[in-house]
């Protein structure tokens, strides 16, 4: 899969750029949610019951209603523009499927990190992965019912220790709206850091 740097898929002009995003995030956290929302096709989904095999192996706690995992990834599809189709591929959440994320991962553009205040900790696989590989990402914090109090982005900023630069936005991936302003915030952070990249290659280049 090519990445928003790429050429355009079969070389020619006028034929639209392929983007890849990724949507990460613990297990529960609504990845599989986020891209039906916002994908204009039939999302593709391996979704898989949850049964009494994962006990002890997936820590189900604060998301106990949910009753299927996704066991390879997601996809869906977005048209920004006529030059421009976004991809979206949502990973596995658990840790067993962490094998998945390189091959996903090559060409992405950058990631949205869905965060869970409701299991917080669980963001921090995804947030050392692409910290690790300097692949862009904001945090999209998922907006559940019944969350007892609704935090800011500043306290999630502080209590998943990000850099001041890492977008953080409170959203709900039930809602298209929403989800596709974490999309726009992503693709704006990551043009962000191609041009300082740039600036700094030019500068060092001409010292």
């Amino acid at each position: 899969m090519a990445s928003e740097t790429s050429d355009r898929r079969d070389g020619s002009a006028g034929m639209p750029r392929a983007t890849k995003i990724l949507v990460a995030g613990g297990f529960g956290a609504g990845k599989t949610t986020l891209v039906g929302t916002v994908s204009e096709i039939q999302p593709l989904q391996t979704e898989e019951r949850i049964t009494t095999a994962s006990i002890g192996i997936d820590n189900l706690e604060g998301v106990d209603e949910k009753t299927t995992t996704t066991v390879a990834m997601d996809f869906g599809r977005i048209t920004i523009s006529t030059d421009v189709v976004v991809y979206l591929f949502g990973t596995p959440g658990q840790d067993r499927f962490l094998f998945v994320w390189d091959e996903l991962a090559l060409g992405a553009l950058g990631a949205i990190v869905l965060a869970d205040t409701r299991r917080l900790a669980d963001s921090f696989p995804s947030i050392d992965y692409f910290e690790r590989r300097n692949i862009p990402f904001v945090i999209g914090v998922n907006c559940f019912d019944g969350t007892p109090r609704r935090h800011t982005p500043e306290e999630v900023r502080i209590a998943l220790d990000l850099a001041l630069d890492v977008p953080v936005i409170l959203c709900d991936a039930r809602d298209r709206a929403s989800a596709k302003a974490v999309l726009v915030s992503l693709v704006t952070h990551a043009q962000r850091i191609a041009r300082q990249q740039r600036a700094q290659r030019s500068a060092a280049a001409s010292a």
